[in-house]
């Protein structure tokens, strides 16, 4: 039996949970990696991307609102940082999907639904993916505000220190707005889809897609809610726990254990996910609840 140690230095990161109501109740909107990307290949994940040096310094009350909220929101987190979190996950929402979560004067959610708006964001969209635009030069230019206020984190993720890369993720939980239609990039992106969470699981099951663990998590604990307002409400009041998965062969049975699992050192620190394991088998890390 062997493990591996502990990530030291993992990148910060942020991830966010786009949902819509429908009529069977809460979906969720998903981007498939390409496979050649170095990080979660071919896997179906949530927008998101590492926090870059840019996100915390500039962000203040002059063009984003909730920034006090933002600051002393994530436990252990220091208010800047913090906060660079949430802009992180502002941009990357907006680079890998098409969603600005920002409010005119009047607090209305900026609409792209007419042509004239939708090219323009678009090619907002390819420059501050492209570093030529910054996201508060997009905001102020248009008159409007980033609403942090609209992110509800929801957990926290440390990647394992077998994957090529680590990253200490914070994973938010927003509702899409009005008049406004995700869509992947086609860079690092090239596939999206809305689907309800047990759906997701489903086709994961059946070998139709791939789910890394704290996606498959996240979805097993949304696909219990009948609207998103629920989800999130429920988001709001949780205790959010960090979530390490640790790495175990036991005789040639490589696992990856979850904080609560009886085979792993970590008490769960929060609710006890339905599945506290994933096993290496045939090139995917399948779930799979203990018998002990």
């Amino acid at each position: 039996m062997s493990t591996e140690p502990t990530a030291r230095n993992p990148r910060p990161a942020a991830t966010v949970l786009v949902l819509r109501d429908s009529a069977e109740g809460p979906e969720i909107f998903m981007v498939r990696r390409g496979h050649g990307a170095a990080f979660m290949g071919g896997a179906y994940v949530f927008p998101g991307g590492r926090v870059d040096q840019g996100d915390a310094g500039s962000a203040d009350e002059s063009w984003c609102t909730g920034i006090a909220g933002a600051s002393s929101s994530l436990a252990g987190v220091a208010a800047p940082d913090a906060v660079g979190y949430y802009v992180a996950a502002a941009r990357e929402l907006f680079e890998e999907a098409g969603v600005l979560v920002a409010r005119d004067p009047a607090g209305r959610f900026v609409s792209l639904a007419d042509a004239g708006a939708h090219a323009r964001f678009k090619q907002y969209r390819t420059d501050v993916h492209a570093g030529s635009r910054t996201l508060r030069a997009l905001v102020e230019g248009e008159g409007l505000r980033l609403a942090l206020d609209t992110l509800v984190p929801f957990a926290h993720w440390v990647t394992p220190p077998i994957d090529i890369r680590q990253f200490d993720t914070r994973f938010f939980v927003t509702r899409v707005p009005p008049d406004q239609s995700p869509a992947h990039d086609d860079a690092e992106t090239v596939e999206s889809t809305w689907i309800a969470p047990a759906d997701a699981i489903a086709r994961c099951r059946r070998g139709e897609i791939v789910l890394p663990p704290p996606t498959w998590t996240s979805l097993r604990e949304l696909e219990r809610f009948a609207s998103v307002e629920d989800a999130i409400a429920w988001a709001r009041s949780r205790r959010i726990a960090r979530r390490e998965p640790r790495f175990l062969d036991e005789d040639g049975r490589k696992m990856l254990l979850l904080p609560g699992d009886p085979l792993g050192p970590d008490p769960a620190g929060d609710d006890i996910p339905f599945e506290t394991r994933f096993v290496l088998s045939e090139g995917r890390w399948r779930a799979e609840r203990p018998t002990a």
